[in-house]
């Protein structure tokens, strides 16, 4: 039976996705909360921590910035920078300490030559031209009826690469929290309890990665779905 694009019962796939983002947004939410509140015993700010462990890793060319926002923090490879939010940089929270060294560990995994971050990093113009075309093209395509089968065939495709980019993503964010509680714990910057609390505080993070990488493999399936009715029909 066929189902119009708008209509049909494949939006399950959607809504579980949105389930699934929805509660690994509130696990960060409550888990950074409640360590944003947990003072270290080393009395560092984020900022201190982040030049502490690139000095320790002997990377000299990153330079710790201040950025404006909440959870804005990322490590920018073109300008060897950490940047770090305003609730990360000056803080010196177990929560502050945990992300900031997750940047760090993104810039030792630079340092490092990591190969999924090359990886994911030749993938970005990819990814960047399925979020923008994959949906005019598959929604054009999918209106079209099957004259528009190409045009959505295409879509899916580029859709296809920025879900590559969002799994190859897993990895680097994984091996780079590893590498920030490794780090905290052989520096004695963070006490036993203090490098637990601090996982914690990374695994949520990582979950959200997690649940969008899955919500799009959820929406990718759906969009197979659809275009493999429309080809039966």
């Amino acid at each position: 039976m066929y189902y119009p694009f708008f209509y049909d019962s494949t939006y399950i796939l959607v809504l579980i996705g949105v389930v699934i983002s929805m509660i690994a947004s509130a696990k960060l939410n409550s888990t950074y909360q409640r360590y944003s509140s947990v003072r270290s015993m080393c009395g560092l700010t984020g900022a201190e921590v982040a030049q502490k462990l690139l000095n320790n890793q002997g990377i000299y060319d990153v330079t710790v910035r201040r950025v404006a926002g909440n959870l804005t923090d990322h490590y920018d490879p073109r300008t060897k920078t950490v940047n770090l939010s305003d609730s990360v940089y000056g803080s010196t929270s177990i929560a502050a300490i945990g992300v900031a060294a997750h940047e760090c560990g993104h810039a030792m995994q630079d340092a490092s030559d990591y190969s999924p971050l090359r990886i994911r990093a030749a993938l970005v113009p990819a990814a960047n031209l399925g979020s923008s075309l994959a949906w005019p093209l598959i929604l054009i395509g999918l209106l079209l009826g099957g004259g528009g089968s190409t045009l959505a065939g295409i879509g899916i495709l580029l859709f296809s690469l920025a879900v590559l980019f969002q799994l190859v993503t897993l990895p680097v964010e994984y091996n780079a929290s590893h590498r920030a509680v490794t780090l905290l714990d052989s520096t004695g910057i963070l006490s036993g309890q203090e490098v637990g609390q601090t996982r914690s505080v990374l695994s949520a993070a990582a979950l959200t990665y997690v649940a969008a990488a899955a919500a799009s493999i959820l929406q990718l399936l759906r969009l197979l779905m659809i275009f493999g009715n429309r080809r039966n029909d």
